[in-house]
């Protein structure tokens, strides 16, 4: 396992899934967002260079198997919706999300865990 790899590709699908979730929720709770859907559209070619990176940086962290890095990319997004649809949208953690989360964690605990 190559841990910086890891630890970089970690990195860009966290950064790429926070961008992601304002460019989908910002609609939500501000003006500028719903106006100007088609410019929030325009982020989708610089994300998919996130996700592309991210993707290739858990493949090598991985040594070469793509199976971890899309659970990893999976539990990433999973953590930074709740986080942010709890802190900004103030819809906090119900058991339900609690329990999802729970599970996302133990997904990229596998993955990285059992040999």
């Amino acid at each position: 396992m190559n841990i910086k790899a890891l630890i970089a590709g970690v990195g860009v699908f966290i950064l790429a899934h926070v961008i992601t979730w304002f460019q989908l929720n910002g609609q939500f709770f501000s003006e500028w967002f719903k106006k100007n859907t088609f410019i929030l559209a325009l982020f989708g070619i610089p994300l998919s260079y996130l996700y592309i990176y991210g993707t290739k940086y858990c493949y090598e962290g991985f040594n070469g198997v793509i199976w971890p890095g899309r659970f990893i990319g999976f539990a990433v997004g999973m953590v930074v919706f709740a986080l942010f649809a709890s802190t900004v949208m103030n819809e906090g953690i119900t058991m339900k999300t609690g329990i999802s989360l729970l599970l996302a964690t133990a997904l990229v605990a596998v993955q990285i865990f059992w040999k």
